[in-house]
C-alpha cells in the first residue's frame, strides 16, 4: 500500500523563530504516523530590504534527526521564478495536500500565486493561520491577506478569535467551522485546534537548577520573558511591573533572554543602514501612524531603573541545545503582550510546566484559565500586571495542571485531526 503523502510549506528548520519551529514538529508528527512529509522551504521569506537575519546559524542539534522527512528550500520572495519552481516541485511530488504556514500578510502575494495553481492541480491547499489581522495592519497588508487567503478549501486556527477574523475578512464566503477535521463539500472548512505544545525542547532530568541558578546571579523566585524581544510583546510592561515587585521583597529575579528583533545584523555595515533606511521609508509610506519598531528598546530600562541586581539579561538568540536551562530555572513565564496570536513562547513554556502570567488580549483568555494554569492581568495596566506576579508567589500553580492542560494539545492528536486518523 502507498504511504501518503503531505507537503508542508514554510520555514524549513534553518530558520529562526516560532513558525520554523511550527512547521518542524508538524512535519515530525506526521512522520511518526507513517506519513511521507515534505517541507518545502523558503530560501529567503521577505523583501530583500528588510534589515534583519532570519537563519539560524548558533544551533548544532537537528531536528530532523532520526526522521524520513526531506526538506527542499527552494522558495525566494524576490524571485517570482522560484514560486513557479516551487510550484512545479510539489506538484512532481504529488501529495493529497498541501499546507502552507500562514503568519504575516506580507508573504500573501507568492502564497496566493502558489496555492492557486496547487488548487488546479487537485491538491487539496490548507492554511495553517497563526493569525489574520495583523498586529500592524495597513491597506496593503489587507489587500495581501485577502489576495493570499482567498483560494485555499480549507483553514486551520488555532482560536475562535482566528475564525471571527477570517469571517470579517470574507463576509459572502460560506465557512463550516469544526474541531473534528471533517470537510465540508459544500463550504470553506475551517478546523479550530490549538496551539500544540512544543515538544523540539525537553527538560534535561539531570540538570542541576540550584547550581545553574547561582551561576546566573538568581533569587528564590524567577519570571522569565523569553523569544524575540518585540513592541507587541510588551517587555517594557513586564519590567515596570517587575520593578514595582521587586521593590517591595528582595527574593525575586527576572530573567530576559531573547534576540533583539531589528538587531541582528552588524548596525556599522553600509548595507545595513541602506536596508534600515529603505525599509524605515517604506513602512511610513505603507503604515504611517506606526510606530518605527527598530528604535525599540525596554533593555536600557534596566539601565535607567539600576535594576542590575535583580534582572538579569541574556540578550541574543538561544541555540536550540540551550533552550532548556532558561525554563529549568524559572518558575513561570511573563506574557504581558500588547496584542496576541496564538503563542509558540506559551506552547513552549507548557512543555516545561511552567505557568503563564499573561494579559487579556488575543486567544490568551481562551488558554489561560485564571488559578489554573496561569494568571491573567488586565491589559496595559501595570499595577494589574504587578498584583498577578503577587497572586503567583502567594498561590503557586501546581505543575500537574499544566501537566494535564499540555496533555490536551499534543501534536499527535493535531496531526491525526488534519488527517482524519482516528
Amino acid at each position: 500500500m502507498e504511504k501518503r503523502k503531505v507537503v508542508l510549506f514554510g520555514p524549513g528548520p534553518l530558520f529562526k523563530g516560532g513558525i520554523s519551529n511550527y512547521n518542524t514538529s508538524l512535519a515530525k508528527a506526521m512522520d511518526k504516523l507513517g506519513i511521507e512529509v515534505h517541507i518545502v522551504s523558503w530560501t529567503q521569506q521577505y523583501p530583500a530590504i528588510i534589515p534583519r537575519d532570519f537563519i539560524d546559524r548558533s544551533s548544532k542539534s537537528d531536528f530532523m534527526e532520526g526522521t524520513g522527512i526531506k526538506v527542499h528550500y527552494l522558495c525566494n520572495y524576490n524571485n517570482p521564478f522560484s514560486w513557479n519552481a516551487t510550484v512545479k516541485l510539489i506538484k512532481s511530488l504529488k501529495p493529497e495536500m498541501a499546507i502552507f504556514q500562514w503568519a504575516i500578510a506580507l508573504q500573501g502575494l507568492p502564497m496566493g500565486w502558489m496555492a492557486r495553481r496547487l488548487k488546479r492541480s487537485g491538491i487539496e491547499v490548507v492554511f495553517d493561520l497563526h493569525l489574520v489581522v495583523q498586529k500592524e495592519s495597513s491597506s496593503i497588508d489587507k489587500f495581501f491577506t485577502r489576495y493570499g487567503l482567498k483560494t485555499p478549501q480549507t483553514f486551520i486556527t488555532h482560536a475562535y478569535k482566528t475564525v471571527e477574523e477570517l469571517k470579517s475578512t470574507f463576509p459572502t464566503k460560506s465557512f463550516e467551522v469544526n474541531e473534528s477535521g471533517l470537510r465540508s463539500k459544500a463550504k470553506t472548512t475551517v478546523i479550530k485546534l490549538y496551539h500544540p505544545i512544543y515538544d523540539l525542547y525537553a527538560p534535561d532530568p539531570q540538570f542541576d537548577v540550584a547550581a545553574q541558578k547561582q551561576a546566573m546571579g538568581l533569587k528564590k523566585h524567577v519570571f522569565l520573558y523569553f523569544g524575540f524581544i518585540r513592541k507587541y510583546k510588551g517587555l517594557h510592561q513586564a519590567l515596570e511591573a517587575f520593578d514595582a515587585l521587586r521593590k517591595e521583597r528582595d527574593d525575586v529575579s527576572m530573567l530576559v533572554v531573547g534576540e533583539s528583533f531589528w538587531k541582528t545584523l552588524d548596525q556599522k555595515k553600509w548595507s545595513t543602514r541602506l536596508k534600515s533606511a529603505l525599509f524605515s521609508l517604506a513602512k511610513k509610506l505603507v503604515m504611517k501612524n506606526a510606530d518605527n519598531e527598530q528604535d525599540y528598546n525596554p533593555i536600557a530600562m534596566v539601565d535607567e531603573r539600576n535594576m542590575h541586581e535583580d534582572v538579569k539579561v541574556f540578550n541574543q538568540f538561544v541555540p536550540n541545545e540551550e533552550v532548556h536551562k532558561y525554563f529549568q530555572v524559572s518558575d513561570c513565564i511573563l506574557l504581558y503582550y500588547l496584542t496576541a496570536t496564538p503563542s509558540g513562547v506559551e506552547s513552549l513554556s507548557y512543555n516545561f510546566k511552567l505557568p503563564v502570567l499573561a494579559t487579556k488580549v488575543g486567544h490568551f483568555p481562551e488558554t489561560i484559565k485564571d488559578g489554573y494554569n496561569g494568571y491573567l492581568a488586565e491589559d496595559r495596566d501595570i499595577e494589574s500586571m504587578t498584583e498577578t506576579m503577587r497572586r503567583f508567589l502567594k498561590n503557586p500553580i501546581p505543575s500537574d495542571n499544566i501537566a494535564q492542560s499540555a496533555e490536551q494539545m499534543s501534536w499527535d492528536n493535531y496531526a491525526k485531526t488534519i488527517l482524519q486518523i482516528s
